[in-house]
């Protein structure tokens, strides 16, 4: 799933003799960008036994859970053709674990199964000829999705099973914050306490940038056309922050505008007014995941699931009144604690 791009307000210094305390390096993974900026205590450290290690971690998580590789934990997963159960790894069960929490937390809107949805609508591959999908196509793509029928995860037996054989699981809307998390492990190991990790614009921070200051991370307008724009700023410290947006990745036809993210109950394009929906949670794994979840629900059937369990949202949506586009902020309880 397409995610937008947050921006960071902090200079990204190169790590050099003159600044031996900021360590600062990025590089491309999981088909997107990451960046990282940390602070060593110490000042010993070098810059390329960090990247390097940091590069190792991406390795494994791309290793796990990227669909783009043949060779992948879950590619293998999802190429297996049998309902039997079949093992996985301790990282892959901690990843559908959170999976299944939020997807029955949310009714049903997450949901790493709806491949067959996202498919038959033509996102990711989709020309402009591609019609609007029939009515029985989409009820029968339906009846093969929905993780809570169609995936079972035994987490002590360390295994996960398929009730049909080409049910397939796709992770981009948690991989990328679990790969930020895992990342954000390495520098700890490396005693960093003071830091920013950022992939594909999911991220998380710890401790206090290079003046002293808590991070300050800009949210993006949702609006086409505006990248760089920044919407809201917030001061983020030791947690994750993800953003979902539905203004990059649609199409229109008859003017009529289909966005890339699916209602997992309806099976079409969301038809709401909210356009972005930012998280602040314990961890960017669970932040990638609610940003996903909360804007498939839209902002009234979301903000009393962030009330009720006490998440910190953003929801930015369009004003229908506004003749030139205008936007209108609410934001949960837990979000206006932390601003």
């Amino acid at each position: 799933m397409f995610r937008i791009a947050l921006f960071v307000l902090v200079a990204l210094v190169a790590a050099c003799k003159k600044d031996p305390v900021t360590l600062s390096f990025g590089g491309e993974t999981m088909g997107t960008t990451y960046s990282v900026v940390a602070i060593d205590p110490s000042a010993k450290l070098n810059a390329d036994d960090v990247k390097a290690a940091v590069e190792a971690t991406l390795t494994k998580v791309n290793a796990g859970m990227s669909n783009w590789d043949p060779k992948s934990e879950v590619s293998l997963f999802n190429a297996a053709q049998t309902s039997e159960p079949q093992p996985v790894t301790p990282e892959f069960a901690k990843v559908m674990a959170a999976a299944n929490e939020v997807h029955r937390l949310s009714e049903g809107q997450f949901d790493v199964t709806l491949g067959p949805l996202i498919e038959l609508w033509g996102f990711g591959a989709r020309n402009s000829e591609s019609p609007i999908p029939p009515d029985d196509a989409i009820t029968a793509a339906l009846d093969v999705v929905g993780q809570a029928k169609v995936l079972e995860l035994d987490a002590g037996a360390g295994t996960l099973s398929k009730k049909y054989e080409d049910t397939s699981i796709y992770l981009a809307a948690i991989a990328k914050g679990y790969g930020v998390d895992e990342v954000a492990a390495t520098l700890a190991g490396f005693e960093i306490s003071d830091y920013l990790v950022e992939i594909g614009g999911d991220l998380v921070t710890s401790g206090k940038n290079a003046e002293g200051q808590p991070w300050r991370i800009g949210i993006e307008r949702p609006e086409a056309g505006t990248s760089g724009q920044v919407e809201e700023v917030v001061n983020l410290s030791g947690r994750g922050m993800a953003t979902s947006g539905d203004y990059r990745n649609y199409f229109e036809e008859d003017g009529v505008r289909y966005s890339h993210i699916i209602d997992a109950v309806s099976g079409r394009p969301i038809t709401h007014t909210t356009a972005s929906v930012t998280v602040l949670a314990e961890n960017a794994m669970m932040a990638d995941a609610w940003a996903t979840a909360l804007l498939a629900l839209g902002q009234e059937r979301g903000m009393p699931i962030a009330e009720e369990l006490d998440l910190a949202v953003l929801f930015i949506a369009r004003d229908p009144n506004a003749q030139e586009t205008s936007f209108v902020h609410a934001s949960s309880s837990a979000f206006d604690k932390l601003k």
